[in-house]
């Protein structure tokens, strides 16, 4: 057979076989899918658990992968607040816990933690969140300031922060200028972009001076807000 020939004959056979299949989502990528773009509980929860499933699994062969270590301590602390788990939240924070002690400036682990402290603040109350959860507001602001120090101001950094601070307290003068450095910010990735349109958003109310709507906006625009109250 000419060499053409087989060249032809090759392209039939991939031709024939069909597209080749897409690869499967990452463990970040189900997570940023679930608590920005899903608007129900189940599709958001089946898609946590699939990025927890994804990187335990890869934990168990490469213990010291730090995205796979990163992406299961945020996936079980999402699972913490879809399913109402008291033991999850308390894995999630030693899980985010063990892994700022390895490394110390993660900026996305101390996001994820400080998020940790300022979200159970939010959802049972301070004194709740502190008796049943061991959560604590000021430990959650400091570790929100550290990680958009270590996250060089990136609009997910000051955002995240930022949005948090004005759902506790849409007159937190702290929480206003983070997210108006997010609007301002370069972003460079996806949660990067998501943020800086958000926090677009979230200045409009501001501006008009209307709090009651830049709190429940605030609440929308962080992960899991599209879901149902």
């Amino acid at each position: 057979m000419s060499g053409w020939r087989r060249i032809i004959s090759a392209a039939a056979v991939l031709c024939l076989a069909g597209p080749a299949a897409a690869a499967p989502p990452t463990p970040r990528e189900l997570l940023t899918q679930a608590s920005f773009g899903d608007r129900a509980r189940e599709p958001a929860l089946a898609r946590v658990n699939a990025a927890a499933a994804q990187a335990e699994a890869t934990l168990r062969t490469a213990p010291g992968d730090r995205e796979a270590a990163l992406m299961d301590a945020m996936a079980v602390c999402y699972r913490a607040k879809l399913a109402h788990s008291r033991a999850d939240a308390l894995l999630g924070r030693k899980l985010l816990e063990e892994l700022i002690a390895r490394e110390p400036r993660n900026a996305e682990a101390a996001l994820a933690l400080g998020a940790w402290h300022i979200g159970a603040v939010h959802g049972v109350g301070a004194l709740i969140a502190r008796a049943v959860l061991g959560a604590r507001k000021q430990v959650g602001f400091d570790t929100l300031d550290r990680a958009v120090t270590l996250g060089g101001n990136k609009p997910l950094y000051t955002g995240v922060a930022g949005l948090l601070r004005l759902e506790l307290d849409p007159a937190d003068p702290r929480g206003r200028a983070l997210v108006e450095m997010a609007a301002r910010g370069e972003p460079s990735t996806q949660l990067d972009r998501i943020l800086q349109r958000s926090a677009a958003a979230e200045l409009v109310p501001l501006r008009a001076g209307d709090g009651a709507r830049a709190q429940a906006l605030a609440s929308d625009l962080l992960p899991f807000g599209k879901l149902p109250h």
